[in-house]
C-alpha cells in the first residue's frame, strides 16, 4: 500500500469495503475505475483501457465515463446484475491541503434501482431478502425501494418453497446472511438470480422503527430489520417513502408455483419470455403505470377469500355497466402519472420541478375521477371512491409555487413563480430592471457619442463593459470612460455607474438562483411530510385503474360473471381459452365445456396431436385463475370451486443448468403436486411418462392417477396417449373418459377441436406427422409398420389386485408376446426353475411391492435397483 500515490492508496481503501461493486471514483470530470474494476468494466461497457502511473513501476490499468453521462453506463451494468458504488469528491479541490476527501454516496444495485430504464413502469423491482432460523424455517420479505412497498412472511423449512416465492416474485436481488449454505445460493443463482447480497446486521435500528410496529415474531422482526439494514446502509439518504411493513401468508392466496405459472404464461410467454401471448397481456388495458404493476401482482396471486372475490367482480360489473363512465375514467386516468414512484422520487431527494408538475397534473384529476365514479350506482363503487384524497394542500402549494414549464434542473432557476416568495421577486425585479437600465445605457451612449456601433456586452471574467471599435476611437472626449481592456480591433471601457448597476445585477442573479433552490428543495419536505397520503391514494387510484381494465376486457370480449360452488363443482359452458381466442382475432374459436363434480373428479383426455387437448386444459385453469382474481371469464355460463393451488405439468424441457433430463423434469413436477395438493386443488397434467419408455411411462401414469383419485381427490385434467388408460374409467368411479375429436376426410385428418364424452379411437399420429410434412415415402412405410403392430395389439394397463397376481400375470403375457419390440437383444425367457437366485429375488420383490404406497419418484427407484441387480 505504501508504495501506492496517496490517491491510489485512497481509491485501495474505498474499493476494499465494496469488493462485489465497481468502484466509480470521481476525479474531476470523470468517474475512473482502476486495477480489475478498469480490466472488466472496458470489456463489459467496450470503452478504452488506458493506464497511469500510481507510485510503482508497474503502470496501473484505468479506464473512465465522463460524469454526466455515467447514468448510462450504470444503467448497462446494473442490467447485467453488477453493482456500482458511487464514489464523490466531498471536499472543495480548492480547499484541499492535501488528497481530496472522497465517500461513497450510494450502492447501486439491481434490486435499489430509483430511475432510468432498468425501472420497468409496469413492473416492480424487487429486493428480497431470506434469513434462515435454527429451526429450519425460512423469514421471506421483500420490498420495492422505487415504491415504498414491503411485506414479510414465514415459510416452512423447505428450500424449494423458498426459492419458489423467489421465482414467482421475479426478484432481482436477494439479500442473505453469509453464514447461508453455498448449495443454497448456487439453487438461487440456477433459478436466475444473478445479485446475490450479504447483510449480517439483524438489530432494528431507531431510523425505522415505526415501520416494523406490526411485526408481533421475533422471526420477522430479524428477516425485516436485515432488509431495511441493507437499504440503509447502501442508500446511505432519507428513505422516508418506505411504508410500514405489513405480513402476508402464502395460504392467503391461490398457490401457483414457478413451473405452473410459467406453463399458463401468466406473465410471459414460454417461447419469447415476452408479454405478449401472456394472460397479463390480454388483460392490460390499464392506463397508469402503477396500475399496471398492481394487475401483475394480481394475476401472479389470485385470492381464496371469497368475500374480496366477490367484491372485485361486483366493482368489475359496475365499470361494465357504465361504458360512457368508463371511458370517461379512463381519459382521466391517462392524464394520472406515477405516484407511488413520484412520491419514492420526493423522499430519496432526485425529484425535479418537471415531477412536481406531473405530481400537480395527477393530483388535479382526483376531483374528475371522484365525480365520475359517483355517477356509478352500487355500494362497493361508493365505498371505493370515498377513499379518494383529494390532497388539496399539495395542489394549492403546486399551484402557487411551480412555473408552468420549468426547466429540467433545480438549480438554473426560473423554477418558482412570480409571487410565491417576496425576497425572490426582489431580486428578479432588481435583475429586470438592472438589465432594462443596461438596454437603456446602450441608446443614451450611442447618442451622446454618435457612435452607432458602440455597445454594452458582459462577461464573466470582466463583468459589463463599453465596447468601441478602434476606428470609432477618435470620437471620444477625452476621460469620458475608463479603460478596461484592449482588443486587436477595439477597446472596452467601465464608468463607475455601469460598476455600480453591475454589482446589483450580479448580486441579485446569484441570490436569486440560491434562494429559489432553496424554496423547492422547502417544497419538496413539506411534500415529504405527504407521502403517506399519497401512497394511499396511490392504492386506491391503481385499484379503479385495474378494475376498469377487467371491465374492458369483459366488455370487449364477451365474458360473463363467475359463480362460486361451495360443493367443489365445475360447470363451464361454451368456454374459451382467453388468450388464444385474442390472438385468432378473426377466425371463429371452438368453444368447449367442462362438467366436474363429486363423482366426476378427473378427466382422463385422449386425442391425436395438435387437437387442442392442453388448450383445453389451460382454458380451465384460466378460467379459474381470472374468476379469482376478481374478472369475469370466457364462457357462457361458470359455476367453479375456490381452488386453493394451481399445479401444472404441461411440455416437456430438459433443464440444462441443473443437469436434469426431461423426465426428471416432469417426475419432479408431477411430485411437486402430489405431495402438496388437496382436495381443494386443480391439477393439470399432460402427457405423463412420455419422457420414458412405453411400459415405464403406462405404469407411471396409471399409478400417478390412482394415487390422486384414491389419496388427494383433487380435480385433475390428465390427457395421455396411452390409449390402453381408457379402461381405467371401469377401475376408478370419480374418473371418466373425454377426447378431443377428429376425423379423416379423403385420407386427410381435420381436427375438429370439440371434447365429446368418452375415449378417442385412434391416435392420428401418422396424420399429424404429414401435415408436419414429412418425405410421402417415410409416412407409407410408417403406415405399413403401424398396421402389422394393430394385428398384434399390446394389451390394457393392469388393474392393481391386492396380492399382485394379476398385475405380474398380466407382465409376463405382454412380455411373452412375440409382437412386442424392444430396443435392446434380451436373453431367451427362462423357466422359472432354471432362473437364478438373484433373478427369483428380484421376482419375489415385485410381487411384494405395494403400488398404492409408492410415489411416482420412488418407483422410479424401485425399478432402477431391479434392473440393476438383473444386469448384474
Amino acid at each position: 500500500m505504501a508504495a501506492y500515490t496517496p490517491m491510489i492508496q485512497q481509491y485501495l481503501k474505498i474499493k476494499a469495503e465494496y469488493q462485489d461493486a465497481f468502484l466509480f471514483f470521481r476525479l474531476g470530470d470523470f468517474y475512473e475505475m482502476f486495477f480489475d474494476d478498469a480490466l472488466k468494466a472496458s470489456q463489459e461497457l467496450e470503452i478504452t483501457l488506458t493506464s497511469r502511473e500510481g507510485g510503482t513501476e508497474e503502470r496501473i490499468p484505468m479506464c473512465g465515463v465522463p460524469y454526466h453521462s455515467a447514468p448510462t453506463y450504470i444503467e448497462r451494468l446494473i442490467e447485467k446484475g453488477f453493482k456500482v458504488a458511487i464514489c464523490e469528491q466531498t471536499e472543495d479541490p480548492k480547499q484541499a491541503k492535501g488528497v481530496v476527501r472522497r465517500e461513497v454516496i450510494q450502492l447501486i444495485t439491481p434490486g435499489t434501482v430509483m430511475e432510468g430504464r432498468s425501472l420497468h413502469e409496469k413492473e416492480n423491482n424487487y429486493l428480497a431478502t431470506i434469513s434462515r432460523f435454527s429451526d429450519g424455517t425460512y423469514g421471506f420479505g421483500y420490498a420495492d425501494l422505487s415504491t415504498g412497498e414491503s411485506r414479510v412472511t414465514l415459510l416452512p423449512a423447505k428450500d424449494d418453497e423458498v426459492l419458489n416465492e423467489i421465482s414467482v416474485l421475479g426478484a432481482k436481488e436477494v439479500v442473505i446472511s453469509a453464514r447461508l449454505e453455498d448449495t443454497f445460493q448456487k439453487k438461487m443463482q440456477e433459478r436466475g438470480i444473478l445479485a446475490i447480497s450479504y447483510e449480517e446486521q439483524t438489530e432494528p435500528d431507531p431510523a425505522f422503527a415505526g415501520l416494523t410496529e406490526a411485526l408481533n415474531q421475533e422471526k420477522l422482526k430479524v428477516t425485516a430489520a436485515r432488509l431495511f439494514n441493507y437499504l440503509y446502509r447502501t442508500q446511505k439518504r432519507s428513505l422516508t417513502h418506505l411504508q410500514p411493513v405489513t405480513i402476508y401468508q402464502v395460504h392467503q392466496f391461490m398457490k401457483i408455483d414457478y413451473f405452473s405459472k410459467h406453463n399458463l404464461e401468466l406473465t410471459e410467454t414460454i417461447r419469447s419470455k415476452g408479454k405478449k401471448g401472456s394472460l397479463l397481456w390480454l388483460l392490460d388495458e390499464t392506463k397508469t403505470a402503477m396500475g399496471g404493476r398492481l394487475l401483475k401482482q394480481w394475476v401472479g396471486r389470485p385470492r381464496i377469500d371469497r368475500d374480496e372475490i366477490e367484491r372485485r367482480l361486483a366493482l368489475t360489473g359496475h365499470f361494465k355497466d357504465f361504458y360512457f363512465e368508463r371511458k370517461e375514467l379512463q381519459e382521466c386516468l391517462k392524464e394520472v402519472y406515477d405516484l407511488e414512484r413520484l412520491a419514492g422520487r420526493v423522499a430519496f431527494g432526485n425529484v425535479n420541478a418537471r415531477d412536481m408538475k406531473q405530481l400537480l397534473r395527477s393530483l388535479q384529476q382526483i376531483p374528475a375521477l371522484h365525480e365520475i365514479l359517483s355517477r356509478i350506482t352500487g355500494e362497493e363503487m361508493k365505498a371505493l371512491s370515498e377513499k379518494l384524497d383529494h390532497c388539496e394542500e399539495i395542489v394549492d402549494l403546486l399551484e402557487q409555487a411551480i412555473v408552468d414549464n420549468p426547466p429540467l434542473s433545480v438549480k438554473e432557476g426560473n423554477i418558482i413563480r412570480d409571487g410565491y416568495n417576496i425576497q425572490l421577486d426582489q431580486y428578479r425585479d432588481a435583475s429586470r430592471n438592472g438589465k432594462t437600465w443596461i438596454a437603456q445605457l446602450e441608446r443614451d451612449e450611442r447618442e451622446k457619442t454618435g457612435i452607432k456601433s458602440l455597445k454594452v456586452g458582459y462577461n464573466r471574467i470582466f463583468g459589463y463593459y463599453i465596447e468601441i471599435t478602434r476606428a470609432n476611437l477618435h470620437l471620444l472626449e477625452e476621460g469620458q470612460y475608463e479603460r478596461k481592456q484592449t482588443l486587436a480591433n477595439a477597446e472596452r471601457f467601465i464608468t463607475p455607474a455601469l460598476k455600480e448597476k453591475e454589482a446589483l445585477i450580479l448580486e441579485a442573479e446569484e441570490k436569486c438562483g440560491e434562494l429559489e433552490y432553496d424554496l423547492f428543495c422547502e417544497i419538496r419536505d413539506r411534500i415529504k411530510e405527504e407521502i403517506p397520503r399519497l401512497q394511499a391514494l396511490a392504492k386506491v387510484v391503481s385499484e379503479i385503474d385495474v378494475l376498469q381494465s377487467f371491465a374492458e376486457v369483459s366488455e370487449e370480449r364477451k365474458y360473463v360473471k363467475p359463480e362460486f360452488s361451495e360443493s367443489r363443482e365445475i360447470l363451464i359452458e361454451e368456454g374459451r381459452h382467453p388468450v388464444v381466442e385474442k390472438v385468432l382475432d378473426s377466425q371463429e374459436y371452438v368453444p368447449n365445456g367442462c362438467a366436474m363434480n363429486e363423482n366426476r373428479e378427473i378427466l382422463l383426455i385422449t386425442g391425436p396431436n395438435m387437437s387442442g387437448k392442453s388448450t383445453y386444459m389451460r382454458q380451465v385453469a384460466l378460467t379459474a385463475i381470472l374468476a379469482q382474481i376478481g374478472c369475469y371469464v370466457p364462457a357462457d355460463r361458470a359455476v367453479l370451486p375456490i381452488f386453493d393451488q394451481v399445479f401444472t405439468r404441461i411440455g416437456a424441457a430438459d433443464d440444462l443448468v441443473s443437469g436434469q433430463s426431461t423426465f426428471m423434469v416432469e417426475m419432479l413436477e408431477a411430485k411437486n403436486a402430489i405431495a402438496n395438493a388437496t382436495q381443494d386443488s386443480l391439477i393439470l397434467f399432460d402427457e405423463i411418462g412420455r419422457g420414458t419408455s412405453t411400459y415405464d411411462g403406462m405404469a407411471l401414469a396409471q399409478a400417478i392417477i390412482e394415487h390422486v383419485h384414491d389419496r388427494i381427490g383433487a380435480k385433475t385434467l390428465f390427457s395421455t396417449h396411452y390409449h390402453e388408460l381408457t379402461v381405467l374409467e371401469d377401475e376408478l368411479e370419480r374418473l371418466r373418459n373425454v377426447h378431443v375429436s377428429a376425423i379423416e376426410h379423403h385420407g386427410k385428418v381435420v381436427f375438429l377441436h370439440k371434447i365429446k364424452e368418452g375415449p378417442a379411437d385412434k391416435s392420428y399420429g401418422i396424420h399429424v406427422a404429414e401435415l408436419a410434412g414429412l418425405p410421402k415415402e417415410l409416412i407409407v412405410r410408417a403406415s405399413e409398420i403401424l398396421s402389422s403392430l394393430e394385428d398384434a395389439p399390446i394389451g390394457k394397463p393392469v388393474p392393481v389386485l391386492p396380492d399382485g397376481t394379476s398385475e405380474v400375470k398380466e407382465k409376463a403375457a405382454v412380455a411373452a408376446s412375440p409382437s412386442q419390440l424392444s430396443f435392446f437383444d434380451e436373453p431367451v425367457q427362462k423357466k422359472k426353475s432354471d432362473l437364478g437366485a438373484k433373478e427369483n429375488k428380484v421376482i419375489e420383490k415385485l410381487r411384494e411391492l405395494d403400488l398404492l404406497n409408492l410415489t411416482p419418484l420412488q418407483a422410479i427407484n424401485v425399478l432402477h435397483e431391479l434392473q440393476k441387480k438383473i444386469r448384474n
